[in-house]
């Protein structure tokens, strides 16, 4: 007999965490924008990130569709198709959008879509069976059309305040606008930077991330290792100057989220 001690499994039974204990962990959706009409330029590196993607979350339990080069009207069409599905016997949900963008809207094919647009299909108000899940949405896009510049700072010191935990009532209401996350590849204003071969530099850490620690870290303490992680590359753009990326992300969870296995 094995003397080897077997790691017992996490449990998710903590009210300061999203229950993931549901029939299913839940559907991602992922757009991916290589071609855009008039454009003869390809999004060259995007199917990677796209399969990257898809395996990272098939790992993490997702089930996992893609929809390639869709025009605003398909895209509309498949987020208002996905918000009236039946997610009660799902833990979370995930969009991932892979294209251009600019400040607050991204593009499909033809046209382009406003970032709020996209979200509000999926507010309480709207898909009931989402209430009080995470709703998680990915933006590899441009943000802007400047760069990040390198910078050259001091180590300050730690904070120690501590953070201040209020309990809930166990009957309330919530916002409709609650438990949204959203996640974006360069700050508002800025440039997203993507390597034709390997796919975007963002993506390319974040399924790393994923995979190395899906399933036992914290997803906001996910997402800003993967900051950190972007934030230390040495990027050359077309004009071959080092230039920098600063990913970010937003956050209206109201709990912390663990992507525990099943």
């Amino acid at each position: 007999m094995s003397g080897a001690c077997l790691k017992p499994k996490r449990k998710n039974d903590s009210p300061m965490e999203y229950k993931m204990n549901h029939k299913n962990r839940g559907k991602a959706i992922i757009f991916n924008q290589e071609n855009f009409k008039g454009d003869s330029n390809k999004r060259l590196g995007t199917n990677k990130d796209r399969d990257n993607l898809r395996e990272s979350f098939q790992a993490l339990g997702f089930e996992v569709n893609d929809y390639n080069d869709k025009s605003k009207k398909e895209v509309l069409h498949e987020l208002h198709k996905a918000a009236n599905t039946d997610h009660t016997d799902d833990d979370c949900f995930v969009c991932i959008f892979l294209t251009h963008g600019d400040e607050g809207q991204i593009s499909a094919y033809d046209d382009m879509i406003s970032i709020k647009e996209i979200s509000d299909f999926f507010r309480g108000d709207q898909c009931k069976s989402l209430i009080g899940k995470p709703k998680i949405f990915i933006f590899q896009a441009c943000a802007g059309k400047k760069y990040e510049d390198p910078v050259t700072g001091m180590v300050g010191g730690d904070n120690d305040d501590k953070d201040e935990v209020e309990e809930a009532a166990n009957i309330y209401t919530i916002p409709a606008g609650a438990d949204f996350l959203m996640c974006y590849s360069s700050a508002v204003g800025f440039y997203s930077i993507r390597n034709p071969q390997l796919g975007s530099y963002y993506i390319q850490d974040l399924c790393e991330t994923l995979q190395q620690h899906g399933s036992t870290l914290e997803f906001t303490e996910l997402l800003t290792l993967v900051n950190l992680k972007v934030s230390q590359r040495d990027m050359y753009p077309e004009d071959g100057e080092k230039k920098k990326q600063m990913p970010c992300f937003t956050s209206m969870l109201t709990k912390k989220l663990y992507f525990t296995k099943k």
